[in-house]
């Protein structure tokens, strides 16, 4: 092969870092690497010189160096792009995860803010974000450029929802579960089968957590999973109560696990030349980090599910409208996007009855003793402090307008 001279005693000499790896004749010289094969230098050359290779490789040769993947697959997953919604234990952990292993194109949807509590399990986070009650998804964003700068990363501050589900979720090949409740994640397996993509769900809660691939049309979805049958009942009703971070807490361990999971079926998806649903898809795995307990269960597809049998999408088409109880403190959430609010103005209007206001280029916060609220330009507010949605509404009426 042209340009790569056969190794001398004068080169072996000249490279001084020379190194046999195992037993079958690789040896790298330099920045060569060539085969020995019976005690002759072979021009079967495995890298190329470092100014002629990819500028990606020495970034990411580890992960090319594994069968699962290799230069083909590590191509495929620069080209690649997905959607993440929710920021929380488990998206910090994935987007960490899938930005370092090199996808090409990462979206970020997040309603929420950095808070104190945060830190223990949302990896991204640091106390200088918490303090700066900074969104989620930016905070989240500022931390992947500086690990991955090569990666093109979008910070959407949403709260997603029926009316802007398809705009935003749209165009991606796979969508990634960060939520913290099922009504979301319901929404999020109508889009997907609405659009014809794949998703991974995961949940983590206490020490316990479980994820699965949904791939629509060939293997069950969430709704075969959790929904009874329940005729003219709404579907999410069929749920029943469960436990949530705020009842029963949640373990560090436990998210980061799971989000491991998630991430490897995600890279392993968007690095492969097939669309085979070989891997998770149709599973849900299981596991307790506390106990070490683990198990999968093959999960059948209901041949009259609402959603991937009949199609009736009730979270998409708005007929299940979610009620959200945020992960780790009494809220509700007012979902106002009838205008766009002026921070800097209501900010000067009501800090004359409001204290502690604070204030930043997304989220105006101020405390109404004993209520903390939080307003997002976008219209949307947070009141922290009461799970009484009349409270809460009374609130935004006071102080933002109804």
């Amino acid at each position: 092969m042209k340009g790569f001279p056969a190794p001398s005693a004068s080169h072996a000499t000249e490279c001084k870092d020379l190194s046999v790896s195992y037993s079958v004749g690789l040896i790298l010289a330099g920045d060569r690497s060539f085969i020995l094969r019976e005690g002759n230098w072979s021009y079967d050359v495995l890298l190329r010189t470092q100014d002629a290779m990819k500028p990606q490789f020495d970034r990411y040769s580890r992960q090319i160096l594994f069968a699962g993947i290799g230069e083909a697959g590590q191509a495929r997953l620069l080209e690649s792009s997905a959607v993440l919604i929710g920021c929380g234990a488990l998206g910090t952990a994935v987007a960490n995860l899938l930005v370092r292993a090199g996808v090409g194109y990462l979206r970020i949807i997040d309603r929420d803010f950095v808070e104190e509590s945060n830190l223990q399990r949302q990896t991204l986070f640091t106390e200088s974000d918490a303090r700066e009650a900074l969104p989620k998804a930016v905070a989240a964003e500022r931390r992947l450029r500086e690990i991955n700068s090569e990666v093109r990363l979008e910070a959407v501050v949403a709260d997603l929802g029926p009316r802007n589900a398809e705009e935003l979720l749209g165009g991606f090949p796979l969508l990634l579960d960060g939520t913290d409740n099922f009504e979301t994640r319901l929404l999020l397996n109508d889009v997907a089968i609405r659009l014809g993509v794949a998703w991974i769900y995961a949940a983590a809660v206490a020490s316990y957590g479980v994820t699965m691939t949904v791939y629509p049309g060939k293997t069950a979805c969430l709704a075969c999973l959790l929904e009874a049958e329940y005729g003219s009942e709404p579907p999410h009703a069929a749920l029943g109560a469960e436990e949530t971070c705020d009842t029963a807490g949640v373990l560090a361990a436990a998210a980061t696990a799971i989000a491991s999971l998630e991430a490897a079926e995600a890279i392993r998806l968007l690095s492969s030349e097939s669309t085979t649903t070989n891997g998770a898809g149709g599973k849900l795995f299981s596991l307790d980090v506390w106990s070490g307990r683990s198990q999968t269960i093959r999960v059948a597809r209901r041949a009259n599910c609402r959603a991937c049998a009949r199609h009736q999408l009730v979270y998409l088409e708005g007929e299940a409208q979610p009620h959200v109880t945020m992960c780790g403190r009494d809220s509700v959430q007012i979902h106002e996007r009838r205008r766009q609010l002026n921070l800097d103005e209501l900010g000067r209007t009501i800090s004359a009855t409001a204290s502690e206001v604070r204030q930043n280029s997304y989220l105006l916060r101020f405390r109404v003793p004993p209520y903390e609220v939080t307003v997002f330009a976008d219209g949307r507010a947070i009141i922290k402090g009461t799970r009484d949605p009349s409270v809460a509404r009374s609130l935004f009426a006071r102080y933002i307008g109804s």
